[in-house]
């Protein structure tokens, strides 16, 4: 049996193509809600992002969270979205530490 090849995702923050489990997902629920989604597996419209600050900035400063979740985020929003967006990339260095 042929190996699968791993699901590529495109950071909206620097455009690099990556393993979409090594990227950060932001969604927008059904509900309307955006998220930061640490499992990955929400239900919703996802945009993958890299696990770092700077690419996250980027896609803030370009709007590219509001083109690819279609909804228009507040500055609210995007503060709330930082601070969720660093306790996720925080708790994935201290798992990476750990060995898990």
């Amino acid at each position: 049996m042929k190996p699968r090849k791993p699901p590529l995702r495109t950071c909206v923050g620097c455009g690099a193509e990556a393993d979409k489990r090594t990227l950060v997902r932001v969604v927008r629920t059904p509900e309307g809600y955006v998220i930061v989604d640490p499992t990955g597996k929400a239900n919703g419209r996802g945009a993958y992002v890299c696990p770092d600050v700077a690419c996250f900035e980027a896609a803030v400063r370009k709007k590219r969270f509001a083109h690819a979740l279609r909804v228009n985020l507040t500055e609210d929003d995007v503060e709330r979205l930082r601070r969720e967006f660093e306790r996720v990339v925080d708790s994935g260095r201290d798992d990476s530490r750990d060995g898990r």
